[in-house]
């Protein structure tokens, strides 16, 4: 699948789906609000930057040479089972914002709701339960947690059998987010996740989301784990590397994950992403919308 800017070719079985729901009037279905995380990390044989501070803008070089785009970083995928939504598609960690993401008072370190609403174009609220369930779906998914005992600090090592037990009550709902962190007198470092996208799922599919794409520097001290019971596959990747991968067939992936991948690619270098991110509208969603043609094939604009 080729990605442009005039967008990309909507395989056959999709066009067909669409031509079907508009031909029986049907009624879109309310898309449900998510949030993904793209886990970043220099490749092994770069020098890894403080997390805690903001990189500065434009790219870098690697080695004394000059970077070639998303050559000094990975990105963590996982693999969806075949039998869920998207399966066998290679996405980010992520997933549905919980009624618990939302309800529960938890302490915050970094802009406030307020700040966030603005920035995500959603009220103070809504937009603590987006952030909230980013860190929440990257715990339960990656076994990363970013968190620490207060603003600055982050938490090492979360592998051990305690924080496992408390990752796996976390995805039974045995427990909140917000609960798991005060019972640990832990603060959700929110400023750790940079907002980078919003995508809208296609009116004519039957299961939409409302995604908002955030990135994060993997913490200092800490590893991703394969234990999301929804992935059959995880690995840290070159985004670069995913694009070609995906492109040669190698690999599938839907198109917010490809554009994401190769906008993310673009910076450079791992020093650029903060700054890039910084300037992207999140508010604004992708509403990918299909154009059908008289012969019959569609092509899906990006808006």
């Amino acid at each position: 699948m080729t990605i442009d800017s005039g967008g990309f070719a909507a395989p056959e079985p999709l066009v067909e789906h669409a031509r079907r729901f508009y031909a029986t009037g049907a009624v879109p279905a309310t898309p449900r609000v998510a949030a993904t995380v793209l886990l970043l990390r220099p490749e092994p044989t770069t020098t890894r930057p403080d997390p805690g501070l903001p990189a500065p803008s434009g790219a870098v070089t690697v080695d004394g040479r000059p970077a070639v785009a998303g050559a000094d970083f990975e990105v963590y995928v996982i693999r969806r089972l075949a039998a869920m939504t998207f399966g066998g598609m290679y996405a980010f960690p992520g997933g549905g914002v919980d009624p618990s993401d939302s309800r529960v008072p938890l302490d915050w370190s970094g802009p406030s709701a307020d700040s966030w609403g603005d920035r995500l174009g959603l009220a103070p609220q809504a937009a603590q339960a987006v952030l909230c369930a980013a860190a929440r779906e990257v715990f339960e998914e990656a076994g990363v947690l970013l968190a620490g005992p207060g603003p600055g600090t982050i938490v090492g090592d979360v592998s051990g059998d305690d924080w496992e037990a408390a990752r796996q009550a976390l995805v039974e709902r045995r427990i909140s987010f917000a609960d798991l962190l005060r019972e640990r007198r832990l603060t959700l470092r929110a400023d750790l996740l940079l907002p980078w996208a919003r995508w809208i799922t296609p009116e004519f599919e039957p299961r939409r989301f409302d995604t908002y794409f955030f990135v994060a520097l993997l913490p200092r001290g800490q590893r991703t784990r394969d234990v999301s019971g929804e992935a059959d596959h995880t690995m840290w990747i070159r985004p670069t590397d995913a694009v070609t991968r995906a492109d040669a067939g190698e690999i599938a992936m839907l198109p917010p994950t490809r554009v994401t991948l190769t906008e993310v690619a673009a910076c450079g270098a791992l020093a650029g992403v903060p700054a890039a991110a910084s300037a992207r509208d999140v508010a604004t969603p992708v509403l990918p919308r299909l154009e059908l043609a008289p012969d019959g094939t569609g092509r899906f604009l990006l808006r």
